[in-house]
């Protein structure tokens, strides 16, 4: 995109999480030159590394694995030997029993017991003679793979812990991506028989920065300073101008004064319902209303630090169990042994489901660690006088909600922003999809070369197609970007 008026060709991007630093960086790969703008007081958004007293917090867990050979290239140069390469053990909790996930025969087998083995099985035959018809939910693409009881007892209460949606009401877009495998009879035959095609799965070793993942984001805006980008903390975006269809410029308050930057182009990855409220002038008013139908879910991460120098050997464990609140607990030394600075000590990470500004979310930090060492006995890891500190991480926005409604909302924002010229949104909010974060780099690399080199790249068709996210066929290349459909 020529310059307008002969100036330097400059940008903004709005969010110096993973897909705005990648913006950031591939907008200097062509001559352009970005202020980075963040709201917050440290760079990675959603895939931030919390610190406290010496003790390094993952903000959700972030496993570095890609299908993408630019992305995992990048990662590489980045970090170098600082990217570890770690074993993977995840078990699923629930009522008293640890599962293995993904699962395995006798393990499973002897967590249900022999007759609740047989229930299962008979469900599913049910389900596979009388399927629901149609799929439009989780709950009827789960039991039709599953069967009800399976549904039941593994899916059910976990999901909606995470997503405070009825499973019934929760869209079945992302479910094929997210859970291993397909159906029942897929994870029986997998126990047992050897697949015919060739695959490579991701799930039994991961990278990981020998420090968590803000370590690869406080790099990677190094990285951009150095060439001549700038990156600005507690900065957020008020208001973005147009004029007319094309936009112009971003207002970011900082300590209390405003400041107007123009730019030729401009990159977002702050939620998109968020976007369309601070145009100026404002979006029509069909626009404004299905943004504000947009929905997230918020969760905080409540971490402890635990006397005791072992645990548990798990990186985390799924705590499907309806009797505690907690839904997922980290232990980060099993991430990187350097995310703990004593030995004797192990720092863990209990994450809460929640919606900001709900009960739980405005509990004190002192209530929710006396919540989190009582949970953590209740499931019997830990004895409650063996944590001695804690913290709490709150993250809003964490999760762009698949409900109901959602996709009509989301195609009449789509639209509009669509027609915004000189603007490209990126990342997981800013095109309210749930990806990962190699998939958030991905969208603001093309969403960043669309602007500056002219490229037409669908940024919005990443991380659509309904293949299990942490498998690949070892004999297929992936491909590297999207064009936009002509």
């Amino acid at each position: 995109m020529p310059p307008r008026d002969g100036a330097p060709r400059t940008a903004v991007v709005i969010g110096a999480g993973p897909a705005g630093l990648s913006a950031a960086y591939e907008l200097l790969r062509h001559g352009v030159r970005p202020i980075v703008l963040e709201e917050g007081d440290d760079v990675g958004g959603l895939a931030r590394t919390a610190q406290y007293r010496g003790f390094h917090f993952d903000l959700g867990g972030h496993r570095f694995f890609t299908k993408v050979p630019e992305v995992q290239a990048l990662w590489r140069t980045l970090l170098g030997p600082d990217l570890l390469r770690r074993p993977r053990l995840s078990r699923i909790y629930y009522r008293g029993t640890f599962f293995h996930y993904p699962l395995r025969p006798v393990n499973a087998l002897a967590g249900l017991g022999g007759w609740q083995s047989v229930r299962v099985g008979l469900s599913y035959l049910k389900w596979q003679l009388r399927p629901h018809a149609r799929e439009d939910t989780f709950e009827e693409w789960v039991t039709n793979r599953f069967g009800r009881r399976l549904f039941l007892h593994f899916f059910k209460a976990y999901t909606e812990k995470v997503w405070g949606v009825p499973c019934s009401e929760l869209r079945a877009e992302w479910a094929a991506q997210r859970i291993k495998d397909l159906s029942l009879r897929t994870v029986l035959t997998s126990m047992f028989v050897r697949p015919g095609r060739t695959i490579t799965t991701l799930i039994e070793e991961f990278d990981y920065p020998r420090l968590g993942p803000g370590m690869m984001w406080r790099t990677l805006a190094d990285r951009v300073t150095a060439e001549g980008g700038t990156v600005r903390l507690a900065s957020p975006v008020v208001t973005v101008h147009r004029t007319g269809s094309s936009v112009t410029g971003v207002t970011t308050a900082s300590h209390g004064t405003r400041e107007h930057l123009a730019a030729d182009v401009v990159v977002s990855t702050m939620p998109v319902s968020h976007l369309v409220r601070r145009l100026d002038p404002p979006a029509p008013p069909a626009v404004l209303a299905a943004a504000d139908a947009l929905r997230y879910r918020d969760f905080l991460t409540v971490c402890l630090i635990v006397k005791r120098a072992d645990v548990f050997p798990d990186n985390w464990i799924y705590v499907h169990d309806p009797e505690v609140q907690v839904g997922r607990i980290q232990n980060f030394k099993n991430w990187s042994p350097a995310m703990v600075p004593d030995p004797s000590r192990t720092s863990l990470g209990l994450e809460y489901f929640c919606n900001e500004g709900d009960a739980l979310w405005r509990s004190s930090d002192e209530e929710l660690v006396r919540l989190g060492a009582r949970e953590l006995a209740r499931i019997g890891l830990v004895r409650e006088d063996e944590v001695e500190d804690g913290c709490v991480a709150r993250v809003p926005r964490a999760y762009p909600i698949y409900d109901r409604d959602y996709a009509g909302h989301l195609a009449t924002v789509r639209d509009f922003v669509d027609g915004l010229a000189h603007l490209r949104t990126a990342g997981r909010n800013g095109l309210h999809r749930y990806n990962n974060q190699d998939h958030a780099m991905l969208t603001g690399m093309l969403a960043a070369r669309s602007l500056a080199a002219g490229e037409e790249h669908d940024v919005w068709s990443i991380n659509t197609d309904q293949e299990y996210l942490e498998e690949v066929r070892a004999d297929v290349a992936p491909p590297l970007s999207l064009r936009r459909p002509a």
